[in-house]
């Protein structure tokens, strides 16, 4: 577990897949984070948790079913998280806020990792910001019922499973159109978009250094 996270951390040492990996899961056209500040001055940032942990044998995260809304993500796939209050001191504070919320998680032993490539957003118009962090054991997550539909765990080997990257059609906000959207396919659920573009940058890394996601033998 050890050697894991020094070769994480050494992985963020330099530089990122970022957008390379992201628009392995886009099939139309969308902004890249750099360009935001231009075409959206007035963008918000959100920072989300992309919270690593073991489970059985395998390295996992945790994804979260939205609950149904009228706008721009109701019932869409995402991580934990959201957009800075007062009382956060900085974006990885509101991360951590926003998990405590949303799942129940209470960062105990929390490790922090390094930030993926930001990700901008244009039907919410957020500029999001991912923190990867580990923490050492599988936590007991709760779910808010406001807000979480459903709490997905997810072996982190299933994004790196190319069979489980498909095609679907669906309606994209950015182009105002149905159109065929790249998708993981986790534990029955349709991840796209941001989130997407999130996990494909974090599959990336875990290829390109040769990560472990089978952490021990049963």
């Amino acid at each position: 577990m050890d050697e894991l996270l020094l070769s994480l951390q050494a992985a963020f040492q330099k530089p990122l897949p970022g957008w390379e990996a992201q628009q392995k899961m886009l099939n139309y056209l969308r902004p890249q984070a750099h360009e935001a500040m231009c075409i959206d001055p007035g963008a918000r940032k959100g920072a989300v948790l992309v919270l690593l942990y073991p489970k059985g044998n395998e390295l996992h995260t945790v994804l979260t079913l939205r609950q149904p809304y009228t706008g721009a993500h109701g019932g869409q796939v995402s991580f934990p998280g959201g957009k800075p209050e007062a009382s956060d001191a900085d974006l990885w504070h509101t991360a951590l806020r926003e998990a405590h919320e949303e799942i129940g998680f209470a960062h105990n032993d929390l490790m922090p990792i390094g930030m993926l490539t930001e990700v901008y957003i244009p039907p919410s118009r957020f500029l999001v910001s991912p923190f990867l962090a580990f923490v050492p054991y599988a936590p007991v997550f709760i779910a808010e019922p406001k807000e979480v539909a459903r709490i997905i765990e997810t072996p982190i080997s299933c994004l790196l499973d190319e069979s489980l990257i498909g095609e679907k059609s669906i309606h994209v906000q950015v182009v105002n159109a149905t159109l065929s959207v790249k998708y993981f396919d986790i534990d029955g659920e349709t991840v796209w978009g941001a989130t997407a573009m999130m996990l494909s940058e974090l599959a990336e890394i875990f290829r390109k250094e040769g990560l472990p996601v089978v952490l021990y033998n049963k």
